[in-house]
């Protein structure tokens, strides 16, 4: 049985699954894509709620077992002393996770926002004759109703973006780090360095020149070949964006994280 467990969390297209591809090299921790944990979280939580008759028989104490039970189970076959379990989330349940696990973390991958917009429509062109998960399997549409559509406040996008925003500003940021994902590929020693400093782990070398991982599965059938793909080789891709430049600059001002007058809770930033 893991002996801590931490989350990932943060913006899609922002390197989460390369962190977790680069984190899992170190034999005593477990990581890996977004995964089911936090859809039933959730989905627990309704249905020991009043909107179950039989709710008045749970209190809160029962609540909070069934939900550190759900983790244990989930990984009761993983080996790894440390756990890390992926979703975007894990940024709206900090109050939650702070009291079933005290000394969990929550690493939050963040990118620059139309550059996010820009990554997730290369897929989308790029898989022009497999309708994607992401809007539905919705085919059709343009980049401008795309890009709203994974803005909006249920898209991919916009709800990461507001639950990032949430444990940024909240009661538990300091639980919060945030990995940019310009460091992570230009500088991914400094980064692995910020995290495991900010979790208390022995330092470990990690060999960003040979990245293992593979969901080309889950991508298939999301629709979206391609969207979990991590290169074996960590580096900046330096590109022209594809987004219309109006469409680009809509978003161009997103990134509140660089302000550090919007800091005032001194979330870690690297």
């Amino acid at each position: 049985m893991f002996q801590r467990i931490h989350f990932i969390s943060g913006l899609p297209r922002s390197g989460s699954t390369l962190l977790a591809a680069l984190l899992r090299q170190n034999p005593r921790f477990h990581a890996s894509m977004s995964g089911p944990l936090a859809g039933l979280f959730g989905a627990l939580l309704g249905e020991m709620s009043a909107r179950n008759e039989f709710s008045v028989f749970i209190e809160d104490t029962q609540r909070q077992r069934v939900l550190r039970g759900l983790f244990e189970q989930y990984y009761a076959d993983t080996q790894a002393e440390v756990v890390f379990d992926t979703s975007r989330a894990w940024c709206t349940r900090l109050p939650a996770l702070a009291t079933l696990f005290p000394d969990s973390r929550v690493i939050a991958c963040v990118r620059e926002v139309p550059w996010i917009v820009d990554s997730l429509e290369r897929l989308i062109r790029r898989n022009a004759f497999q309708p994607s998960s992401i809007f539905n399997y919705t085919a059709g549409g343009t980049v401008y109703t795309r890009a709203n559509g994974i803005a909006g406040g249920e898209g991919m996008l916009g709800y990461a973006y507001d639950a990032l925003k949430e444990a940024y500003f909240g009661d538990h940021a300091d639980r919060l780090l945030l990995v940019q994902y310009e460091t992570l590929t230009r500088e991914p020693a400094r980064a692995l360095e910020a995290v495991y400093d900010f979790l208390g782990e022995p330092a470990f070398r990690h060999d960003v020149e040979h990245v293992d991982f593979d969901a080309a599965a889950f991508d298939a059938k999301a629709g979206t070949p391609g969207l979990h793909v991590v290169r074996p080789r960590v580096q900046a891709d330096e590109r022209a964006t594809i987004l219309p430049p109006d469409l680009f600059q809509r978003f161009a001002n997103d990134a509140f994280w660089r302000d550090p007058k919007l800091n005032p809770r001194g979330v870690r930033i690297v």
